[in-house]
């Protein structure tokens, strides 16, 4: 492996060049964490353009139309390697609860996937937290065999085994990091021990062993997703050799940067340039299109309706009916200028009232008379009022505290994603509001 042997020359370089000032060695850290999250989540799919996940990590501003999930992706994977950069600096030893803490700061919370029974039929899965696999999680390949990660079964076992097997070869006096950290990554993969996220917590992971020896992180680009597979299918098919030099060659090319800032020459790559030339054309084409005039019509009104306050109402009237048993009386209902429906199947009755100059539309659940003595006097109202501007603009906000919790554009459906948070914060409210007088 020549590149091996490349890698190793360019470590001993970057080491000569130790200590690195705290603003270069900042600056290049930085170019890293950008190129680290926005790569290894575009290679699962995340939709955020490498400009948008640039200004919301430096400058928290979200993606106009891009999916709420997408956003906290990119925030979770992002405080997992603000994390992993901390501990690193210290002795943390890499154990099955460091492994475990990271994929909580990943994925933050638990959330549900779209999912096939074994019957074939559709059905909702959900994705535990901070929490081995709780159901099988193999795939499918592209010749329709069945590729098989370790079983739920299996996972515990299997981890510990991987944990003892790094501290003992990490500890040998001739390590090599580089061989080490590629071995560690293809590992975990074959375990796959969570429900979602093994190819993140995988190169998280394999950067954090990298860190701890003193080289760099290495970004597999999305660009270079194909060859980054094939390198995996090929140590499934026993070939492990071709994985090893495809990660060493990625880990050339940031040892190359590193030295670069280190130097104190330029850190930026080719691709960096035509990437914010990207974002100041699609930032043009964003102005150009804010500045056409807007005119509201009808249809945009009833297609938001129908597409997204519909979805939305169902699920807030699930959402506060969990609240009922802790009071005598509730009440709910849809308006429209007046026009109520208190029939969750029924949204149909107010959609009559819609037209071009409908300024907002509500959803209520009330609640009266709380079921605890000394406490019959105390109601709680949950309302979201959603107010559609004249322009391209649409706040929902939560009452009574009048929060606005989200913004949307007419021609932008409410995602499943953006209904949950909604009805996230009712929750919470309300959950606040019981805990006060209970």
């Amino acid at each position: 492996m020549n590149s091996l042997s490349t890698a190793l020359v360019l470590k001993n370089e970057l080491d000569q060049l130790r200590p690195i000032s705290e603003d270069r060695e900042e600056l290049i850290m930085q170019k890293f964490r950008l190129d680290w999250n926005y790569h290894s989540n575009n290679l699962e799919g995340n939709s955020l353009s490498f400009g948008e996940t640039k200004a919301l990590i430096l400058f928290g501003i979200t993606a106009q139309g891009k999916p709420l999930k997408d956003h906290f992706e990119i925030t979770g994977h992002d405080k997992a390697i603000k994390w992993v950069l901390d501990v690193v600096k210290g002795e943390y030893p890499l154990t099955e609860n460091f492994i475990r803490e990271l994929h909580t700061l990943l994925l933050k919370e638990p959330y549900e996937v779209d999912a096939i029974t074994p019957a074939g039929l559709p059905t909702k899965r959900r994705i535990q937290v901070g929490q081995y696999k709780s159901v099988p999680n193999h795939v499918q390949t592209k010749t329709g065999e069945i590729f098989r990660f370790a079983s739920v079964e299996e996972t515990p076992s299997l981890m510990h085994d991987l944990i003892e097997w790094y501290r003992a070869e990490s500890e040998q006096p001739n390590v090599n990091p580089i061989l080490l950290a590629a071995e560690f990554h293809y590992r975990f993969i074959r375990i796959h021990p969570f429900d979602d996220g093994n190819g993140r917590m995988a190169r998280i992971l394999m950067n954090f062993i990298l860190i701890h020896f003193g080289y760099p992180p290495l970004i597999i680009k999305t660009e270079d997703k194909q060859n980054y597979f094939s390198a995996l299918r090929q140590a499934d098919a026993g070939m492990i050799e071709p994985f090893f030099e495809y990660i060493t060659s990625n880990l050339i090319r940031s040892l190359e940067i590193m030295i670069s800032g280190a130097k104190g020459e330029s850190i930026e790559e080719e691709d960096d340039l035509d990437k914010e030339i990207a974002l100041l054309k699609a930032k043009m084409i964003s102005e150009s299109k804010e500045n056409q005039p807007f005119i509201r019509t009808k249809e945009m009104v009833l297609n938001f309706y129908d597409n997204s306050i519909t979805p939305l109402w169902k699920e807030f009237v699930r959402t506060c009916s969990s609240f009922e048993d802790f009071y005598l009386n509730n009440e709910r209902w849809i308006e429209i200028h007046g026009v109520k429906s208190q029939n969750i199947n029924l949204v149909s009755i107010v959609r009559t009232a819609i037209s071009e100059k409908t300024s907002d539309i509500n959803l209520f659940y009330n609640f009266k008379s709380l079921k605890k003595n000394g406490k019959e006097n105390f109601n709680f109202n949950s309302q979201y009022e959603i107010i559609l501007n004249q322009s391209n603009s649409i706040e929902f906000r939560l009452s009574p505290s009048f929060k606005l919790v989200l913004k949307k554009r007419y021609d932008s459906d409410l995602t499943n994603d953006e209904i949950k948070l909604l009805c996230k914060e009712v929750k919470l409210e309300h959950k606040k509001a019981l805990e006060g007088k209970l």
